[in-house]
């Protein structure tokens, strides 16, 4: 990749974000945001990958608050497991724990899935939370590009592998749910199938606004086959918008200065940026629905190509061999 053409793609990125943020500025400006109500959720599990900070601790704490048993996934055990101490703590909730889950790594979201299973409990909704954001050019345990083995692959692995569990522990009408995030960097996102790991040369804009477009292929054609298999499961894709978290240490100096002098007007809260998850996986108005993109708590368009159901399809056949994932397109989910 030149480096004309990896100027273009921060460019591309960067203007994607302002717009956001001069969004969510007026939103601000004319009444802010209001939370939304979610029913309480007793009984229900939910796991969420990345819960130790930002945007994933503050949907663990609000699923929490519903009752919800929670599993936060995260790579760094002990500060998980004084995140679940601290959410059980402010909750009241007792039914918050820690599994460790390396998304980087293959052989470690293998040995979550089978932990996890080993307690024979049902899962009722899966939030694929956890990202890294326009890191240095660096590979996964099992060889990928960054961005798109942890943020995309990672979760494709952990969904698949999970899927029957969701199956079982959905019913009519209270169906399991997928909930993946993406958000608005996936408009100016490229999928190159002939070079997804980047290995053409690396743009950290482009190789993260990728991954985030991935994950909404991803999602719209999970939800085509759960709904050919008539499975009470669904699958569906939150953006939190523009939220001020940790994710942006490797940014451009003046993201990061806008950020800290300004991020209380032009970014949403960790707390807000949640909303938009927790509604996917909670609110009764998506009960049986999937193949959504939800922004602001609303349905919104994704990018015209994510709905093209040949690249659909192909970005899921090469993930399946890059996972080692049997392909089940032609017979959704037989044994």
């Amino acid at each position: 990749m030149s480096p004309l053409s990896v100027a273009r793609a921060a460019l591309r990125v960067y203007a994607a974000g302002v717009a956001v943020m001069m969004a969510q500025l007026l939103r601000r400006c004319l009444g802010g945001f209001t939370e939304p109500v979610f029913p309480r959720q007793p009984g229900r599990v939910a796991i969420v990958t990345g819960g130790t900070e930002g945007i994933g601790l503050a949907t663990c704490k609000r699923l929490a608050l519903l009752e919800m048993h929670v599993i936060i996934a995260g790579n760094d055990a002990a500060k998980g497991r004084e995140v679940a101490r601290r959410i059980r703590e402010e909750t009241g909730n007792q039914k918050v724990e820690f599994s460790y889950c390396d998304l980087a790594s293959m052989r470690s979201i293998r040995e979550f899935v089978l932990t996890f299973k080993e307690k024979k409990l049902p899962l009722h909704v899966l939030i694929n939370n956890a990202g890294v954001m326009m890191v240095p050019q660096r590979q996964t345990e099992d060889g990928f590009e960054e961005h798109f083995g942890l943020n995309y692959l990672g979760h494709f692995l952990l969904t698949n592998l999970l899927l029957d569990t969701l199956r079982e522990s959905g019913r009519p009408g209270r169906s399991a749910r997928v909930v993946s995030m993406s958000s608005a960097t996936h408009y100016v996102g490229e999928l190159a199938l002939d070079d997804l790991q980047s290995r053409g040369g690396y743009s950290p804009h482009g190789a993260y606004a990728q991954s985030k477009l991935a994950l909404v292929l991803f999602t719209y054609h999970l939800q085509g086959l759960l709904a050919a298999q008539g499975s009470h499961v669904t699958a569906n894709v939150a953006d939190p918008g523009v939220v001020d978290t940790d994710l942006y240490k490797h940014v451009f100096w003046g993201t990061r200065l806008v950020k800290k002098l300004f991020g209380w007007l032009f970014f949403k809260t960790p707390d807000e940026g949640a909303w938009t998850s927790v509604y996917a996986a909670v609110t009764p108005d998506l009960e049986g629905v999937g193949g959504r993109y939800l922004y602001n708590e609303t349905d919104a368009r994704s990018l015209a190509l994510t709905y093209d159901p040949h690249l659909q399809q192909e970005l899921w056949a090469r993930s399946c061999q890059m996972t080692g994932v049997r392909d089940r397109t032609r017979d959704p989910f037989s044994e």
